[in-house]
């Protein structure tokens, strides 16, 4: 345990040694992260901008404002990020959410517990583990260690999962070996983010030029 605890340490000083603080996750309001948190699903962040530029441009990163927006328009919106009719009704799904548990008001949603949050998003048509997890971290401010493809693939590489290993159980690797700190839960999961787009790519790792190449194992 001892050794794991030191590796999964170690990649996170190692990364963020050659990344810096990445300043997770870009959005001006806990509002404007989970609509991102949403938009982003299938798609690049460079795409998320665009739709996000687009809500912002008409004064709808509101949810009240948004909440009035008809499902057409709001799939035109947001048709940057693709998969909009989806998105715009997961968007919709959320909002009605919101409105019925909170009153629209975000920051009540921050004063509950950190499982029943967790279960509240993923109840809600179209949120999955990867999404609710992103919510509760970078717009609520919960202890909880965000897991994405890039997780998966660098870990896998380092030789801390199987093939098969659930999104539970990768979560559960970080918690186990790290102190529960929303720091530097934030903080990890971006380096990842980082280093999977840089390096450990999915078809071509560039392994000589990670600044994780001395964790290989042979």
């Amino acid at each position: 345990m001892t050794g794991n605890t030191n590796r999964i340490i170690k990649i996170y000083k190692s990364l963020l040694s050659y990344f810096g603080p990445q300043h997770w996750w870009p959005g001006e309001t806990p509002f404007e992260i989970i609509i991102g948190a949403i938009l982003t699903q299938n798609t690049s962040w460079s795409n998320v901008e665009t739709a996000i530029g687009n809500l912002k441009d008409h004064g709808l990163l509101d949810p009240q404002k948004l909440n009035q927006v008809s499902p057409e328009m709001l799939s035109e919106l947001i048709r940057p990020s693709g998969y909009y009719n989806q998105k715009a009704r997961k968007i919709m799904n959320f909002l009605e959410y919101l409105w019925a548990e909170y009153g629209g008001d975000i920051e009540r949603m921050k004063l509950k517990g950190v499982d029943s949050l967790r279960y509240e998003l993923l109840s809600i048509k179209g949120i999955g583990l990867e999404t609710a997890d992103s919510i509760l971290l970078y717009a609520l401010g919960k202890p909880v260690f965000v897991v994405d493809t890039y997780t998966y693939r660098i870990m896998y590489r380092h030789g801390f999962l199987s093939e098969e290993t659930s999104y539970q159980d990768i979560q559960e690797l970080f918690y186990r070996y790290l102190a529960k700190d929303l720091l530097i839960y934030n903080e990890y999961h971006a380096l990842l983010v980082s280093c999977g787009k840089n390096f450990c790519k999915k078809k071509e790792p560039l392994c000589s030029g990670c600044p994780l190449k001395d964790d290989l194992k042979d």
